[in-house]
């Protein structure tokens, strides 16, 4: 029987440079802190921090970066198994600058491929896969060859079965413009609608709603991806919070938990591993919402992601509160 796991991530990784300088442009930036990163795997880590066994399907180069990960892996108690290294390509390096509340772009380095693209079907533990509580995959998995199929594989190996997430996680960088455009038969839209069919919860901003179903407004989005087979549509509204929709018929329209942001980077992974917490506590779909905005609140408040996960004492206090208010990055009870 294979080991059971809380939660698998499968997708990105790589090595997040961020300034230790906010409101500067990257250009003039003299420090930079260097922390684990790539979605899914903080979504791992957020998940780990909350007392949840976790794994990640993914691979690095075969250099010290892709060291580098698997030590941090291991750190911050994720299980790293099936992070294998890839010998043609590096490990990526993604740059960000920090101008609060609301301007973070990301500069990412994944060419000429990243090795996160180059996971092979025949590679997978699929027993793993199948029998894990919660499978968590992304968009980003499905921009490319072989990523695409064995994303594919994963999701009909689950067949539904336990709780399946798809982030919707919407990057048009990392997709070839001439043939995934979406709106077209090939495009994205189409790749999203067919990984649609597989998962139970579809979790997404409003851009990304829009990829995935044509749909901007947030009832309409969450309509859609119930129509298009999902049980749980979690539709992030920026500042005005998130909407969850149940196929049961159950709405929470959930407003934010108030923070004054450092770094809105790594927010919604926190709220990923969260939000897994809460469907696997068997809560119900309003508390699971307010336990995530709080864990998306805490790391906004905090400069780094992955190492910014929140303790469960930090969401409940946050909760309690009714406000997140400054404490250590990753402080330990």
């Amino acid at each position: 029987m294979p080991e059971l796991y809380d939660v698998i991530t499968m997708g990105r990784i790589g090595v997040d440079l961020y300034p230790l300088q906010t409101g500067v442009p990257l250009a003039r930036v003299e420090t930079f802190g260097k922390f684990l990163g790539g979605s899914p795997t903080n979504v791992a880590v957020a998940a780990t921090r909350l007392g949840r066994r976790t794994a990640v399907v993914t691979r690095t180069g075969r250099d010290a970066f892709g060291e580098y990960l698997h030590h941090q892996l291991r750190e911050f108690g994720v299980d790293d198994r099936w992070v294998t290294p890839v010998d043609a390509y590096p490990t990526p390096v993604t740059f960000c600058e920090i101008f609060p509340p609301d301007d973070f772009p990301l500069y990412f380095y994944r060419q000429p491929k990243a090795p996160d693209l180059e996971i092979h079907e025949s590679e997978l533990d699929l027993d793993a896969v199948r029998s894990a509580r919660v499978f968590w995959m992304t968009g980003t998995g499905l921009c490319a060859e072989p990523s695409r199929t064995s994303t594919l594989a994963a999701l009909r190996a689950r067949d539904r079965s336990g709780i399946t997430v798809f982030d919707l996680d919407w990057r048009p960088m990392f997709w070839d413009t001439a043939e995934e455009m979406p709106g077209t038969a090939s495009g994205a839209t189409a790749r999203y609608r067919e990984a649609l069919a597989h998962v139970t919860v579809a979790v997404g901003n409003l851009d990304e709603c829009e990829i995935a179903t044509g749909e901007r407004e947030p009832y309409a989005a969450a309509r859609a991806l119930i129509a298009a087979g999902v049980e749980l549509a979690v539709v992030k509204q920026g500042p005005k919070g998130v909407l969850a929709v149940h196929r049961d018929g159950t709405v929470a329209d959930v407003p934010p938990l108030p923070v004054e942001v450092v770094n809105g980077l790594g927010a919604g992974d926190a709220f990923g591993g969260a939000l897994c917490h809460g469907l696997l506590a068997g809560w119900e779909t309003e508390r699971i919402m307010r336990y995530a905005n709080a864990a998306g609140a805490i790391v906004a408040s905090r400069l780094a992601c992955s190492s910014a996960m929140p303790f469960p004492y930090e969401v409940e206090a946050a909760l309690t509160e009714g406000a997140v208010t400054s404490r250590p990055t990753g402080a330990t009870p």
